[in-house]
């Protein structure tokens, strides 16, 4: 009985540190400004919402969204505010720092498996 409690807490321990693991990805990628980073993590369709649109987009469409975003606000820095979990969703809160200004930025992402996936990212300006 020990041997299968301890069995489940090894790979419990090893699920949690791959979503860290991920999600310390994902804010490097907001950083550095790189939709091509971020999109590594994309759920097949993700809530994207920037200054002038709001929608549910593939994959593909939401990183050409939030590249247009980074090319228009040069990012520099991106700062952890809050962040959450649950057995199945994450989410982070933070301030994205750009040529343009300060916004508010939330990503929300949910565990499939092993990997945690980005289903929506929220830039608003401050």
């Amino acid at each position: 009985m020990n041997k299968i409690v301890f069995g489940c807490l090894l790979l419990l321990t090893g699920l949690l540190s791959v979503s860290w693991l991920q999600q310390d990805e994902i804010v490097a990628a907001l950083r550095a400004g790189s939709a091509e980073r971020m999109a590594k993590h994309f759920d097949a369709m993700v809530d994207v919402t920037v200054p002038g649109k709001s929608n549910t987009y593939s994959k593909s469409q939401a990183e050409l969204v939030l590249r247009d975003f980074f090319s228009q606000n040069r990012v520099r820095g991106f700062e952890i505010q809050h962040s959450g979990n649950n057995p199945s969703s994450t989410f982070l809160i933070g301030t994205l720092s750009t040529s343009n200004g300060n916004f508010r930025t939330t990503v929300y992402m949910r565990n499939r498996g092993s990997k945690l996936l980005v289903q929506g990212v929220e830039l608003e300006a401050r």
